[in-house]
């Protein structure tokens, strides 16, 4: 059960394994793009290609979900970004239960984003959680986890397909020990270690006034959607990639370098280099490609 890209690996894993993929559920079509294009998701066009069974149900809950399960006859189910909730006697309809690829280091993170918020927040390390699925959100008992360091300038793009990969070893990991008898899950703590809140449009806006610690990890975190915005000469920018700079701060937002490059300063005195930015309409370019066609003054202030 999954629908984005990062479930793909698992299914690719699964597929070249001794194990026997007998379905796979996953959300309904949707329209992408401009012109709305009817568009399958990744895993129902893997599945496809592979000539594997796909189910996709509007709604998991009070439909024949449970009956087409039956009928299949699973001895576990492997639940990876599916997106729905599932009820109780689909969480128990297998032999082994439901099983999740959770891309964290449980208990931290659960909920619906949690690549964005490790990088957003600044996090050294993050890893996949194969869990035990019950009816709480992510609280079930942890099978197994594989942690790996995040880089100081990956973005949550880049940590997305390189989890993706992680996840599908560690699921592969975890199915040996179930079958083996091997596995020994543990509780979680309790207690409440933060939700991993959905990705909105609303974080995009940089506050310069933060540090540039701060700043960074937001612009890597927002990653490859919404991305993160400032205001230059009136206009929204997406600033797509930064590096920290050796430069010495002066006010918040203030341009301190123009010269084939843009430098700003942040709220703690350190400055960040824009590396890459887009304005609307326009494609992503780096900063000097940028200032051919912008005038940026010295001393500016971007955000507003």
């Amino acid at each position: 059960m999954g629908t984005p890209d990062f479930a793909v690996p698992c299914l690719e894993k699964l597929n070249n394994s001794k194990h026997e993929i007998v379905g796979v559920f996953s959300q309904p079509d949707k329209p992408v793009g401009r012109k709305q294009v009817l568009t399958p998701p990744p895993v129902k066009a893997w599945a496809t290609e592979n000539s594997i069974p796909v189910f996709q149900p509007e709604k998991i809950k009070n439909s024949n979900a449970l009956e087409i399960i039956d009928g299949l006859n699973p001895d576990i189910i492997i639940v990876v970004a599916y997106g729905k909730i599932l009820p109780s006697e689909i969480l128990t309809s297998a032999k082994h239960g439901c099983i999740n690829v959770h891309a964290s280091l449980l208990p931290k993170y659960r909920g619906a984003a949690p690549i964005q918020w490790a990088v957003l927040n600044g996090d050294k390390k993050t890893g996949v959680s194969i869990m035990q699925m019950d009816e709480g959100l992510d609280t079930g008992d942890v099978i197994l986890v594989k942690e790996c360091e995040i880089g100081e300038n990956e973005t949550s793009a880049e940590l997305f397909d390189r989890l993706s990969v992680i996840g599908a070893d560690a699921l592969i990991d975890a199915l040996d020990l179930i079958e083996n008898n091997k596995a020994v899950p543990k509780k979680q703590p309790e207690g409440d270690f933060g939700y991993a809140k959905m990705i909105t449009k609303e974080l995009c806006p940089i506050d310069w006034s933060k540090s540039a610690f701060e700043i960074h990890n937001q612009v890597r975190g927002l990653q490859t959607w919404p991305v993160a915005t400032t205001i230059i000469n009136g206009k929204n920018i997406k600033i797509h990639k930064t590096a920290f700079s050796d430069i010495k701060g002066n006010k918040a937002g203030e341009i301190v370098d123009n010269n084939k490059k843009l430098i700003v300063s942040c709220g703690d005195g350190r400055c960040l280099e824009i590396l890459e930015l887009q304005a609307e309409g326009k494609k992503r370019m780096d900063a000097k490609s940028f200032l051919l066609g912008n005038s940026i003054q010295m001393h500016c202030v971007l955000g507003g």
